[in-house]
């Protein structure tokens, strides 16, 4: 049976999340139902990752089997004239029985975007994190690089998390100002649950002034959630990229572009 990707983006305001849940709105919910139609037989889809609800996504990538003979144009013209306003796909391509959304990725992305400024947002809301307080970005990076490698993050994943193992390889964490702007982008083999969002509470704290760099190694030694900082908002979190082999013939979907947090595309380069 043809196995079909696909690309998807969404702004996670209002949705709990990527998973499926019973009588709450979802992503893959919407994008099973839309494909579906297009199909004109059910089918459900498979994510590369799981993001909870009010996290949004650039490059979300699913995959289905399906036997319905439709062109990747046909594919996406016509989920994304069923979906919600505030999701679509991107791009659809055939791909190799032996792929897999979730298995056969090498690393994933995520962007952090904070506005740093001393009055709340208002055209932003819910799509940033939102800090009054001055960040120092110099005690923010150097506590950045303790968590650079294969670690026990523990102390940064969500006590309802259901991962088999905490143990997770950190492959690049950067920073960077833009303006009132400060993003933070991680790549890593995989991630536990909320540990981007808990990696950005412990910096948050960091740069505020609260805790100096060398609390970052107490924290990841810890292995206990309750020795790091408050969990940061949802609404500052996107799924960036996923990284495949290239023997897969994924669209190329690094350009990064400016997207509704405010936060220039290039912003780490």
């Amino acid at each position: 049976m043809p196995r079909i990707a696909v690309g998807v983006e969404y702004d996670g305001l209002g949705l709990s999340g990527w998973q499926s849940q019973r009588d709450l709105p979802t992503v893959q919910d919407s994008v099973e139902r839309a494909l579906s139609r297009v199909a004109d037989a059910p089918l459900s889809v498979v994510g590369a990752g799981r993001t909870d609800a009010g996290v949004h996504a650039r490059a979300q990538v699913a995959h289905f089997d399906t036997e319905a003979g439709r062109t990747a144009r046909g594919w996406v013209l016509g989920a994304n004239s069923t979906l919600p306003a505030g999701i679509a796909l991107r791009w659809a391509t055939e791909v190799p029985e032996h792929f897999h959304a979730r298995y056969s990725a090498l690393s994933r992305s995520y962007r952090y975007v904070i506005l740093n400024r001393g009055t709340r947002p208002g055209l932003a809301a819910g799509r940033v994190a939102f800090v009054y307080r001055p960040l120092d970005l110099a005690p923010m990076q150097e506590a950045g690089r303790v968590l650079l490698g294969e670690h026990d993050f523990s102390a940064f994943r969500a006590s309802e998390c259901q991962a088999k193992s905490p143990v997770r390889r950190l492959l690049d964490l950067r920073l960077k100002r833009v303006g009132e702007f400060v993003c933070l982008e991680v790549r890593a083999n995989a991630f536990l649950q909320h540990m981007v969002r808990n990696i950005a509470g412990m910096l948050i704290s960091i740069g505020q002034g609260d805790h100096a760099p060398a609390w970052a190694a107490e924290v990841l030694a810890s292995r206990d959630r309750r020795a790091n900082a408050a969990t940061a908002p949802a609404g500052g979190l996107y799924f960036w990229a996923v990284q495949y082999p290239p023997g897969f013939g994924l669209p190329d979907d690094s350009d990064m572009m400016r997207g509704p947090s405010g936060c220039p595309g290039d912003l780490m380069g």
